[in-house]
């Protein structure tokens, strides 16, 4: 499929070297045999990839540090070769603190990698061993300082809360925890409880408790404070930044519904109102890329109704950018206001809206209740 010059590049990793108990993510445990010719398989999609300019560069996962060095290094060369990038493009790594050392995170950066997100979830041991992380609180801590010592300059930490069992205590702990540390971002989700997962199952059958939302509210506004306390911008539902240059510029993309190519198994692309995902699983995958074959599984036209209501819906979780009414009508050549004008009527009446001059954005009631706005934007609803 073609893209629009400088696009946000994902590449995707399905590998771990354990599932965690929560995750429905594609990602796999167990395939190391397949590391060195899928990291190979992708360097052959990136060539045959449209020719242009990457703005962001992000792998993700799955976790893209259980690759070797070699295999790594080989993927953001191809990603490199014969492109133009962004000036001081940001590039980021999805680590998780068992699989990463000094050495290693040295050569990360020699590589070209200037921004590590280190999937913590927790600093409490308990709650780590509850989620089927492969780390405990100290390595967390030492991989951190590793990265620091290592020369890394951007860091983000990831943080869960609402967990089966969770104490409002205990979450503060973690969170003051990550504060102390000082990163330059940070990412604090929610636990979502997905179908089929061991999590799901350990719930389901009432050997774990179901997670209170009442309590998850209680731990969203507390991290509100906390982070805004410590000096962070809360930019996004989920993220804070120590500065507004500090934002994850890649999920930026995603947020304001711009283009981007997705490679690897499983990976999304979405341009000009094209979308589009390969297969899933990483070994179809590879075979597929060495037999010269396309990986893409689906793809599909997104009607311009679905493309506004996304739009909405991503622009939304925007803290304070929100969505421009000028930015909307340059793209759609039409007024937001108007266009939505009874649910944006509705939602300002229940206070989940908040209407400026230039842009829309939610109240901080809205970022408790997100899932109640965004659905009355999608032409899909009831």
């Amino acid at each position: 499929m073609d893209a629009d010059p400088a696009v946000g590049l994902y590449i995707h990793v399905p590998f771990c070297r354990a599932k965690c108990a929560y995750c429905d993510f594609n990602s796999f445990a167990g395939l190391e045999s397949l590391h060195g010719q899928y990291a190979r398989a992708v360097t052959r999609e990136v060539a045959a990839a449209v020719p242009t300019a990457w703005r962001t560069i992000y792998l993700g996962g799955g976790t893209p540090t259980v690759l070797p060095l070699s295999d790594l290094g080989q993927l953001l060369e191809a990603v490199q070769r014969g492109r133009s990038l962004a000036p001081d493009p940001e590039v980021s790594i999805e680590a998780n603190p068992g699989t990463v050392d000094g050495a290693g995170l040295a050569s990360l950066l020699r590589l070209g990698v200037n921004r590590l997100s280190l999937g913590i979830q927790s600093f409490d041991d308990a709650e780590l061993r509850l989620l089927g992380r492969i780390h405990t609180t100290a390595e967390a801590l030492e991989a951190f300082r590793a990265a620091r010592r290592a020369g890394f300059r951007n860091i983000s930490l990831d943080l869960i809360f609402g967990l089966p069992g969770q104490s409002l205590a205990s979450w503060q702990a973690s969170l003051q925890r990550a504060l102390e540390l000082g990163p330059e971002h940070l990412s604090l989700y929610a636990l979502s409880v997905e179908a089929g997962t061991p999590l799901a199952g350990a719930i389901a059958r009432g050997e774990l408790a179901r997670p209170d939302p009442d309590l998850a509210a209680d731990m969203y506004e507390l991290a509100e404070e906390a982070c805004a306390a410590a000096g962070y911008l809360h930019y996004e539902i989920s993220n804070w930044a120590r500065q507004a240059d500090l934002r994850c510029e890649h999920n930026l993309i995603y947020w304001r519904n711009e283009d981007y190519v997705g490679l690897g198994a499983g990976a999304h692309s979405w341009a000009r109102g094209q979308r589009w995902a390969n297969v899933a699983s990483p070994l179809e995958y590879t075979a597929l890329l060495f037999r010269g074959a396309s990986p893409i599984a689906s793809e599909e036209a997104i009607p311009r109704e679905l493309e506004m209501g996304e739009t909405m819906m991503m622009g939304l979780r925007l803290v304070d950018e929100g969505v421009s009414f000028e930015r909307f009508r340059q793209r759609f050549g039409t007024d937001l206001r108007q266009k939505y004008a009874s649910e944006i009527e509705e939602l300002d009446r229940l206070d989940l809206l908040e209407v400026g001059a230039d842009r829309m954005r939610l109240s901080p009631r809205g970022r408790l209740l997100a899932n109640q706005v965004f659905y009355r934007f999608l032409p899909e609803r009831a």
